[in-house]
């Protein structure tokens, strides 16, 4: 797999490499369509008492992280639609553990979540779709640094690829 590499620095912020090593460098809306499944099949194999557990105190559960990956798409989503506007307002971060934390979702079915999830991938490829190539390269500014459109797709990605791997390493042990 050749690792994404054609970005500058200033395209990402320097913690999120370790999702950008996670993804091919070509084809950014083929791989968010090929993760969709990839995501799906995954999260249908794992057991069901699985879902609401938790590898040590303070950690969240598979379903928790599973909202975090819908949450940060949909935030990055947004991010990607203000930066090809051109909308030069600097955007807040978030507190991915407040978002998690404020939610129950211990009830919720995996089935929900997942059809959740697919609504929003669909609509981020949708929107990635219409980019140009120029578009693609715009920049704008959330959480104090500044990101580009195209990184923001690798991004969703590789911070997919990210979680699957610990709920692999981690909560099925």
């Amino acid at each position: 797999m050749e690792k994404v590499t054609g970005l500058n620095s200033n395209e990402y912020v320097p913690y999120q490499k370790m999702y950008l090593d996670l993804v091919e460098e070509v084809g950014a809306i083929e791989q968010l369509k090929t993760s969709l499944s990839e995501l799906e099949t995954f999260f249908n194999t794992l057991p069901d008492e699985k879902l609401n557990f938790t590898y040590a105190k303070g950690k969240w559960t598979i379903k928790e992280l599973l909202l975090h990956i819908i949450d940060t798409e949909r935030i990055f989503q947004y991010r990607a639609l203000r930066f090809v506007r051109e909308d030069k307002t600097e955007l807040p971060g978030f507190s991915e553990n407040e978002y998690v934390t404020a939610v129950d979702v211990s009830k919720r079915k995996l089935a929900s979540l997942l059809n959740e999830y697919r609504v929003v991938r669909l609509s981020t490829i949708s929107l990635f779709e219409t980019f140009s190539n120029e578009e693609l390269l715009r920049i704008g500014v959330a959480s104090g640094f500044t990101t580009s459109v195209r990184a923001i797709a690798y991004l969703l990605i590789g911070h997919q690829r990210h979680h699957i791997n610990i709920i692999k390493q981690r909560y099925l042990i």
